[in-house]
């Protein structure tokens, strides 16, 4: 085997990696309000499932989470703190409820300690930038050599895994319905990883109303199978 073909299959299996289900964050004990949503009988079946999953990685995740993964990937490069200051608190500003702020918190926290004492880690750790999922991924793809796509791929299929996941356990779903789910998604999330790195400043914000009041009232919901 050449070192290219090495390198190539080194860089896969980092992207594997970050995208795994097995990374040890505790992405999967979260549903970002599609609990709720199974609840108030918004999603009840794999067609409404899809609607809710498909709808957000267009309005949500394609808008908010993947073009700022791109600036603090490129504030980090860069060592340009200033503008990791100030994305990191625009992307904590953006989070429309006190759920997902604490989860991007959480998870965030959690993805840069597993980094350790990695060099890409403790710059995203300076004591005024609040962590937050997209710049743990945005660490630990510099800190494992991954391309700037192959970053926004692993987070943007490690949201969606964990959203399919989730319709499984709570509607519930069959596994053939949710691999159906992740098929019909493959082309959405393609394009969303395509064009973030493109979208201006002007454009970025999440427009997903539904999915807010969704996570706002999962934080008082009775019963819950997910992490508040």
């Amino acid at each position: 085997m050449d070192i290219t073909t090495m390198n190539d299959a080194v860089v896969l299996c980092q992207t594997l990696r970050l995208a795994s289900p097995a990374l040890p964050i505790g992405a999967y004990s979260y549903s970002q309000g599609l609990e709720t949503a199974v609840a108030k009988g918004w999603v009840v079946d794999e067609s409404t499932a899809r609607d809710w999953i498909e709808g957000l990685l267009r309005l949500a995740i394609a808008r908010l989470d993947l073009p700022l993964l791109v600036r603090l990937r490129r504030a980090l490069a860069t060592h340009d703190h200033a503008r990791l200051v100030f994305w990191s608190h625009y992307l904590r500003a953006s989070r429309e409820a006190r759920e997902l702020a604490d989860e991007d918190r959480m998870l965030g926290a959690g993805l840069l300690r597993l980094l350790g004492d990695d060099s890409w880690a403790q710059q995203a750790c300076a004591a005024d930038v609040p962590p937050s999922l997209p710049l743990g991924f945005a660490a630990a793809g510099l800190a494992w050599g991954l391309p700037e796509q192959a970053a926004l791929t692993a987070y943007a299929w490690s949201w969606l895994e964990n959203q399919v996941a989730a319709a499984m356990k709570t509607i519930p779903l069959g596994q053939s319905a949710g691999q159906r789910l992740l098929s019909g998604a493959l082309e959405p999330l393609a394009r969303a990883v395509t064009c973030a790195p493109g979208i201006a400043d002007d454009d970025l914000g999440a427009l997903a109303p539904g999915f807010a009041i969704a996570c706002a009232h999962h934080e008082t919901q009775y019963t819950r199978l997910f992490r508040s």
